[in-house]
């Protein structure tokens, strides 16, 4: 049994409810879903889903750099749209995020996401 090591950051967003920014299992990092809140000014980001999906991955990036880790560590990740219309401009802004090659991904139209944004990723990363 591995004991889990929880990884927070004033880089991004502080949790808005019972849960970590991220959790070591073992050499897997799982993190909680991101909204694009800025983390300087606790404020959500107006816009687009472009937008949107450009804070939401700056707040990913940042968790995974208070783990020591890397965009290139993610091995999986979960983009929840407010609307599937939003796909190709977040796929633009997401495609700019991760390098070559590219961690595996689904894609989920959902009713409502929190505080009502357009975007939320989750991920997995891997040490």
């Amino acid at each position: 049994m591995c004991a889990k090591q929880i990884v927070e950051t004033t880089n991004a967003p502080a949790a808005i409810g019972p849960y970590s920014q991220a959790v070591w299992a073992g050499d897997l990092l799982f993190c909680s879903g991101q909204i694009p809140i800025d983390p300087a000014t606790g404020q959500l980001v107006e816009g687009d889903a472009a937008t949107q999906a450009r804070q939401v991955l700056t707040n990913v990036k940042a968790v995974l750099e208070a783990a020591g880790l890397t965009m290139a560590d993610v091995v999986k990740a979960t983009v929840f749209f407010k609307s599937m219309n939003d796909f190709q401009a977040v796929n633009e802004v997401y495609a700019s995020f991760f390098p070559a090659p590219c961690p595996a991904r689904s894609g989920v139209e959902v009713a409502r996401l929190p505080r009502d944004v357009l975007v939320e990723i989750e991920v997995i990363a891997k040490k």
